[in-house]
């Protein structure tokens, strides 16, 4: 009976951490992966539906919010959204004026993007992690993480774009030329160590980006298996446990996405800087 138990509380987790998964598989062709060894085998072009599903629909959420609230703006009293919406802007606007040492008008409206949207897809975590994944496989479909950001995919793709932004501003604001003395002549300023600059600059440079996506999903993913362990216990210990990591995880979730967005700019103003 214990070994049962194992097996099926095992199974519980792996089901709960697997990806709906579509891709080209060797045996079966273009399908969905039936399990997570299928979608191992569909290689790296495989795409997690459920992870690109819900990032856009959190995107399109924050977009919907937010051109509510502009359409309802008013001089007079304001409004609970109007007040909310404002209350972000404010926040982000002096979080960038803190952090961002140029003159880029395109900064601000980036940081609010990323603060909005990873904190829309951190929030999904607070529902019930058997609500959708229940759901979902009565109308057949048999895999469904609802939090993007408990795979890397989602969150190594934004630092990605955000470190494609870095490089594309570096060489913009100070030229190639000057890029790439930065590169090379930093921290030490004598030809005889260039070798050594370029390698310190370039591991610094390529961390960036592994440090804001790693960092994310670790916390997210580790608050999830959090989430599902406290699931196998029994109905009491589940409320008894639930309810504070649910209210303690209000402030993981917005943390993450605040040291996200914080990181984002200081990178950012760093690549504006000549040095």
């Amino acid at each position: 009976m214990a070994a049962g138990n194992e097996v099926s509380s095992t199974y519980y987790i792996q089901h709960h951490l697997q990806n709906l998964t579509f891709g080209n598989h060797p045996v079966n062709g273009w399908s969905l992966a039936n399990s997570a060894e299928e979608a191992r085998e569909m290689g790296f072009w495989a795409i997690h539906l459920d992870t690109m599903g819900w990032s856009i629909a959190m995107g399109l959420l924050f977009i919907w919010f937010f051109r509510k609230a502009g359409k309802m703006a008013t001089t007079g009293v304001p409004g609970g959204l109007q007040n909310a919406v404002e209350m972000v802007v404010e926040f982000i606007e002096n979080l960038t004026r803190a952090t961002f040492h140029g003159k880029n008008p395109m900064i601000a409206p980036l940081a609010l993007t990323l603060f909005v949207w990873i904190l829309l897809m951190n929030t999904l975590k607070i529902i019930p992690v058997d609500y959708f994944p229940v759901l979902f496989a009565k109308l057949g479909v048999d895999y469904m993480k609802i939090v993007p950001t408990t795979d890397p995919n989602a969150t190594l793709g934004m630092a990605l774009g955000v470190f494609g932004l870095i490089i594309y501003y570096s060489i913009k604001v100070k030229g190639a030329g000057g890029f790439a003395r930065e590169l090379s002549l930093t921290p030490f300023n004598h030809w005889a160590l260039i070798p050594f600059n370029l390698v310190l600059e370039i591991i610094g440079l390529l961390v960036k980006p592994l440090g804001l996506g790693l960092r994310l999903f670790g916390n997210m993913f580790a608050g999830e298996v959090i989430f599902i362990l406290i699931a196998l216990l029994p109905f009491w210990a589940i409320w008894l446990l639930d309810v504070p990591w649910a209210i303690f995880h209000i402030l993981v979730v917005t943390l993450q996405a605040f040291i996200f967005t914080t990181l984002s700019v200081v990178y950012l103003s760093a690549a504006h800087e000549h040095h």
